[in-house]
C-alpha cells in the first residue's frame, strides 16, 4: 500500500520477494531526487532477505525491469545484496526487455565466480515485430531441504506468420526449452555463464540463441561482430554501467 514491494510465503521453506521496480527505473525522473535507494526498497530488502536467511527459507525475487537496466547506484546497490544473500537467494525473475535473455551475477571480489542468474523472460506482447511468448518454469519442488533452484525453463509462442494464414487456427507451440536446446547438465549459474563463453566460439549456438532471443522471429539483418560482441556483454552483467563485466 505505501510503495507496491511486497513478501509472502509461498509454502514452508520458500519466500516470495516482489520488488517495485518503477524505483529503479531510467525513465523515472523523480529519482533524480534520490536515486540510490528511493522508498527505502533496498533496506528493507535487506531486511527481509537477512530473516529468510536466520530462518533457513529460499527466496525468490520477481521484478519488472532486470536490474542492468536500472539506474546505476540502484543497481550496484542491489547487486551488492546477491551477492551477500547469494545462500539465500534461489532464484530471480524479470521481464520488462519483450526479449528472452538473462543476466549474470559473480561475486564481488574477483567477478568471475557466478553467484546467480535473473531470468528474462520473453513478452505476450508483440512489441515490436515479435511473437507472443511466455515462460514455464521447472523449480526444485517443495519437500525438506529443497533447493527451489530453477531445474529448466520452457518457453512458448504464438506463430503469428501460422495464425494469420487464411483459415488457420491460432496455435502456442513450444519454441524450446533450455536445457535441451543450449545442451546444458543443469541450470544453475555456473551453466549459464559457461554457456556465454560456448557462445564465443560456437557460432551455430549463439546464432540458435538470437532466434530464441527474438521468440522465433529475429530481424533479417544478422547478429554479427559488435551486435554479438554487445549482446554477450548485456548477458554477463547483472548491473548497468559496468565495463568491467
Amino acid at each position: 500500500r505505501t510503495a507496491g514491494f511486497y513478501t509472502a510465503q509461498v509454502w514452508p521453506g520458500l519466500r516470495l520477494v516482489s520488488l517495485n521496480m518503477n524505483f529503479c527505473s531510467q525513465a523515472n525522473f523523480w529519482l533524480l531526487i534520490n536515486a540510490t535507494d528511493p522508498a527505502g526498497q533496498l533496506q528493507w530488502l535487506l531486511g527481509v532477505l537477512a530473516a529468510a536467511e536466520r530462518a533457513g527459507e529460499k527466496v525468490h525475487i520477481i521484478g519488472h525491469i532486470p536490474p542492468a537496466h536500472c539506474l546505476r547506484s540502484w543497481s550496484w546497490n542491489y547487486y551488492r545484496i546477491v551477492s551477500r544473500f547469494e545462500g539465500t537467494i534461489a532464484a530471480q525473475f524479470f521481464g520488462h526487455t519483450h526479449v528472452d535473455e538473462f543476466e549474470m551475477f559473480y561475486d564481488e571480489e574477483t567477478l568471475t565466480r557466478p553467484v546467480s542468474v535473473a531470468f528474462v523472460a520473453p513478452s505476450v506482447t508483440t512489441y515490436v515485430n515479435l511473437n507472443p511468448g511466455y515462460r514455464v518454469y521447472e523449480v526444485d519442488g517443495a519437500y525438506p531441504g529443497s533447493s527451489h533452484a530453477v531445474l529448466d525453463h520452457e518457453t512458448f509462442i504464438l506463430n503469428l506468420t501460422e495464425a494469420n494464414a487464411p483459415g488457420a487456427t491460432p496455435r502456442w507451440q513450444c519454441l524450446y526449452r533450455a536445457r535441451e536446446a543450449y545442451g546444458l547438465p543443469s541450470a544453475f549459474p555456473a551453466d549459464w555463464d559457461r554457456l556465454i563463453r560456448r557462445f564465443q566460439d560456437d557460432e551455430r549456438l549463439f546464432q540458435r540463441f538470437w532466434f530464441h532471443f527474438h521468440k522465433g522471429h529475429p530481424p533479417r539483418q544478422p547478429c554479427r561482430d559488435a551486435c554479438k560482441a554487445a549482446l554477450l556483454c548485456a548477458l554477463r552483467t547483472g548491473r548497468s554501467a559496468d565495463p568491467g563485466l
